[in-house]
């Protein structure tokens, strides 16, 4: 890592804080990135953030006052939420509606399994409170809100040693007059408590989506607030003083204030920077149709890039009880970008299940212990280990600081977990691992382009994250992809992503109307009031009187009437309705739902459900890089190790090279391993990878043609 004078111009960092790595990225005022890898603490993540923050500036010959910008995602909202380590939380809300979040909905994500086993409630029953309250769909008052029994609740909360409370209120994303009366009488009353209401969380209709996300921001509010706070003041101490911003689900960046009001949106914030990452590389390289494929430490996050922009939704799904199973986890209801996400990686731990099979996850060993490899006392087999039974990675080359890979200890661990259990000796045991990891992912990735109706034939693949280079080439293979792409500095891609991102933040309200008797004041007041609502948010972006040159992209969700769910209309930047507008969502909707379902019904009314708005600040476009898959062959004296090909099936002598090594422009064929500081790549006897102008990695299993040199 070479070091650069930036002390003159400053410097921008993004820290990722993963289940088992926590990446820190520097970059300096030419554009160029600098990067490191800590193992992640756990009972205190800003030890790990500061500790690389710390030896990069070292490294670059920086000053921590040098920084002027720190964009951070941490994955600590959902481990809490799925381990269950957030605060002690009561809910209220309306009387005869205590139960909404154990009962659910009829949906059940398994018809016939009469011992289906569903997501236990984030808050137990004992700690869930009513009162007498009641609006209808319109917000009209059906029931005033009983005050003296809210006065008696509020003190038994109070003196209940409640740290957070949620409320939730039916109908009160019409109308939250009751919903602000209670928060209000409880900061009053007992002004050390967090108290989250649903009608500024998730203002959208369904009340079971609707009161589980608020009872997950609650949950979490007092744990990301007090996390936030130390990272901050410690930032401070060392003399880093400019803003800290944080990267939320929809793939924005927010200030630390709104982070630590709503910490809901970060559930998804790491692998959000991963996705905002391969859409720039998308836009960059021309490729319209890209599958993004991060795989780190503890997890690998699949998601679909059409048209240079990551897919999104308005609802996701934390702690799924059962793989791929839509309805099976915790739903939250924000915007998010659209992804699927598997315990597929490198520290997830495998094992043998009673059929005799391998199982590959969800549990990981993390960074405490971590694989067997690392010799810091784990002893389950994991992905990883397998990678070094089969010759991918090496002691020699494997890049991450202060870690060095026991071969023989890898290989006990497979042996006693999954070898010895099936009779196989630990490389075949190994293989096997690699096998059913890869599999998986191809399976998840099968699974997330069916539920978008996308056929994966012409997309490219962009792989990063620690792992993901280590099995992209075989997953390419499985997919029937022919483009896999490795761009610089792919093995801290999501902290990149955080660097790349926009300011930005989209603000979502339920208002119902139909084509038949559009409401159009109030159409245009609902989005008028979610301009300002997400404008007000990105302008928190902006330096002193600074005005930040933005885009607004308006939507509405609609569906036909008796439908359950809708689909979403794209509006104009500049959105006003007039009488014609029933004519003009008609028209849009119609087009939107052929392009979906293939026709469109005649003669049914039209109803609009929910609207949202989302503001981001403009991001100058890179340079183009145009890519080839014609080189010439490098003229390498290369080192050899046995190393495991799947498309032979055995363990081959494997050439082995530094990535740094490889020329602009030239290539290199399979089998080989090219390794660099934070990740390895791994191509196949039919795969060839040539260096583009910028030093990104394209794999393909084309023929190579020569060039004149």
């Amino acid at each position: 890592m070479a070091t650069t004078d930036t002390t003159s111009t400053g410097v921008r960092l993004a820290a990722d804080v993963g289940g088992t790595f926590t990446d820190v990225v520097l970059e300096r005022p030419d554009g160029t990135y600098a990067s490191t890898k800590v193992l992640t603490t756990y009972d205190a993540p800003e030890r790990a953030i500061l500790e690389g923050v710390g030896h990069l500036l070292a490294v670059e010959g920086a000053a921590f006052g040098d920084v002027v910008q720190f964009a951070h995602g941490t994955t600590l909202a959902t481990n809490a939420l799925i381990e269950r380590r957030g605060a002690r939380t009561a809910l209220i809300t309306t009387e005869g509606f205590r139960d909404v979040i154990e009962t659910r909905t009829e949906s059940r994500f398994e018809q016939y399994d009469l011992d289906i086993v569903l997501p236990t409630p984030l808050i137990a029953r004992k700690d869930r409170y009513t009162l007498a309250e009641r609006r209808n769909a319109r917000g009209e008052e059906l029931l005033a809100l009983d005050t003296d029994a809210m006065h008696r609740l509020i003190d038994h909360v109070g003196n209940a040693g409640y740290e957070s409370v949620a409320i939730g209120f039916l109908h009160s994303y019409v109308d939250p007059t009751n919903e602000r009366l209670v928060r209000d009488s409880i900061a009053a009353a007992f002004p050390g408590i967090s108290v989250s209401i649903s009608s500024e969380v998730s203002p959208q209709m369904r009340e079971y989506e609707r009161f589980n996300t608020v009872c997950a921001n609650a949950y979490v509010q007092p744990l990301m607030a007090s996390y936030l706070v130390r990272l901050r003041d410690h930032l401070i101490e060392l003399g880093i003083t400019c803003p800290l911003y944080l990267v939320h689900s929809g793939g924005g960046l927010m200030s630390v204030e709104s982070a630590a009001e709503f910490p809901v949106r970060l559930v998804e914030s790491g692998p959000a920077g991963g996705a905002i990452f391969a859409a720039d590389l998308a836009a960059r390289y021309g490729r319209d149709r890209v599958l993004s494929y991060d795989m780190g430490g503890t997890t690998a996050k699949i998601t679909l890039i059409e048209d240079f922009r990551p897919q999104t939704a308005k609802t996701f799904e934390v702690d799924r009880t059962a793989r791929f199973k839509k309805g099976s986890g915790m739903p939250i209801s924000i915007p998010v970008i659209d992804m699927i996400e598997i315990g597929a990686g490198g520290g997830s731990i495998a094992s043998v299940d009673r059929l005799g099979q391998i199982r590959i996850g969800p549990h990981s060993a993390g960074s405490e212990p971590g694989p067997a490899a690392y010799s810091l006392g784990g002893v389950d087999a994991t992905v990883t280990d397998a990678n070094l039974e089969l010759g991918r990675l090496h002691p020699d080359t494997f890049g991450a600081k202060d870690i060095d890979l026991s071969p023989e200890l890898a290989r006990r661990a497979i042996a006693a977990s999954v070898g010895d259990a099936l009779g196989l000796d630990p490389t075949a045991a190994a293989v096997g691992i690699a096998e059913v990891v890869d599999e998986n992912m191809a399976n998840a990735a099968r699974a997330h382009a069916v539920e978008h109706g996308v056929d994966l034939a012409g997309f490219t693949m962009i792989a990063f994250g620690g792992g993901a280079p280590l099995h992209a080439a075989r997953l390419m293979d499985k997919l029937g992809l022919d483009e896999l792409i490795v761009p610089p500095g792919a093995g801290v891609g999501s902290a990149i992503g955080f660097l790349v991102a926009p300011f930005s933040y989209e603000a979502v309200r339920s208002f119902y109307t139909t084509t038949t008797d559009f409401d159009v004041a109030g159409s245009n007041a609902v989005l008028t009031d979610l301009t300002n609502e997400a404008m007000s948010f990105v302008q928190q972006g902006a330096t002193g009187d600074e005005q930040l040159e933005v885009t607004v992209e308006r939507q509405v969700s609609m569906r036909y009437v008796g439908q359950g769910w809708e689909i979403p209309v794209m509006l104009d930047e500049d959105s006003t309705f007039d009488e014609l507008a029933a004519e003009l969502l008609t028209n849009r909707f119609t087009k939107a739902y052929e392009e979906f379902f293939g026709r469109a019904i005649d003669d049914l009314t039209i109803e609009a459900v929910s609207w949202s708005v989302r503001v981001s600040t403009v991001v100058p476009v890179r340079s183009r890089v145009e890519l080839s898959a014609t080189g010439v062959s490098a003229d390498l004296e290369l080192n050899t190790r046995s190393a495991y090909d799947a498309v032979v099936g055995d363990r081959i002598d494997t050439p082995v090279l530094d990535r740094g090594d490889v020329g602009v422009g030239e290539s290199v064929d399979g089998p080989a391993i090219i390794a660099e500081a934070q990740t390895t790549t791994v191509l196949g006897s039919h795969h060839v990878c040539t260096v583009q102008s910028d030093g990104t990695l394209l794999i393909t299993r084309t023929a190579r043609q020569e060039v004149a040199s």
